[in-house]
């Protein structure tokens, strides 16, 4: 499974494009965090990542969960969303 990280100086556009294009080639990947201002940003990533293959017929759904990282000998605690495509349902 593919994992993309997130900061907070990450451009939410180019995070849903890596998404949108990962899911395509692997129908899953994994989305890690850390920080508010990184979440806020990979949340606002899944919201256009949906709109972009809305478009294709397709949708996503997350599962959101915490994780621990090592970062500097520092163990971080942060948010993973495990990311799978599905078909998009008929409305």
């Amino acid at each position: 499974m593919e994992t993309l990280k997130v900061s907070s100086k990450s451009n939410p556009n180019k995070v849903a494009g890596a998404i949108v294009g990962s899911l395509n080639k692997n129908e899953k990947l994994e989305i890690q965090a850390i920080g508010a201002g990184a979440v806020n940003q990979a949340s606002k990533a899944l919201a256009v990542a949906r709109r972009f293959l809305a478009e294709e017929g397709k949708d996503l759904y997350a599962v959101p969960g915490f994780i621990e990282v090592e970062i500097d000998g520092e163990t971080r605690t942060g948010i993973s969303f495990r990311v799978y495509l599905t078909k998009k349902k008929a409305e």
